[in-house]
């Protein structure tokens, strides 16, 4: 995947993801991305629904293992169906959500010493990071930092969301930053 996408691709994402949605609640066959060659190419996505400034829905992939448009159909489905923190989308409430498309760059993993060591070493509204620790892992996009401004709290907030207790020291952990290109229906 190119470092960044040109912006004319970029903003039909978020398109191809509500017509994934659309034929998916339709009962259609899956919708297939289209021929071009940057959808082709392995990617990484994150789909993001929108309610009236809430959050709606938010499914994605932190590694590229499939190509893009095949990312993107799957993770907009995802986000609209399978979030287990909401019930699913229908038909009738699709009209009213904000859709939003992140396309991740590879992960970089950090080396740090301590917990410390690595909020020092967070770019704030920059990096999206990838906690692992054992079997367990999450992540924050980006724009978690727009409610977590703090490194951090922001660190904590993500331990806690990887199941882990947001005091738990940062030896034994795994972390690796990403950037986003991010493009949103307007509205």
């Amino acid at each position: 995947m190119p470092e960044t996408l040109p912006t004319e691709l970029g903003a039909t994402l978020p398109a191809l993801a509500r017509r994934a949605i659309e034929r998916h609640l339709a009962g259609s066959e899956r919708l297939v991305p289209g021929d071009d060659p940057r959808l082709r190419a392995r990617g990484a996505s994150f789909v993001t629904l929108d309610k009236a400034g809430e959050l709606r829905g938010c499914m994605g992939s932190t590694r590229p293992q499939r190509p893009l448009g095949e990312d993107l159909v799957a993770n907009a489905i995802s986000a609209a169906t399978a979030d287990p923190r909401f019930p699913p989308v229908d038909a009738a409430e699709l009209a009213g959500l904000r859709i939003e498309v992140s396309v991740l760059s590879a992960p970089e993993f950090i080396d740090f010493a301590d917990e410390r060591a690595l909020c020092e070493s967070l770019r704030p509204g920059v990096d999206g990071l990838i906690l692992f620790a054992g079997c367990r892992n999450a992540t924050f996009l980006p724009q978690v930092w727009e409610q977590l401004p703090d490194p951090a709290m922001f660190f904590a907030a993500l331990k806690q969301k990887a199941g882990l207790a947001p005091d738990r020291p940062a030896r034994n952990l795994m972390a690796a930053r990403y950037t986003v290109d991010t493009w949103s229906e307007s509205g």
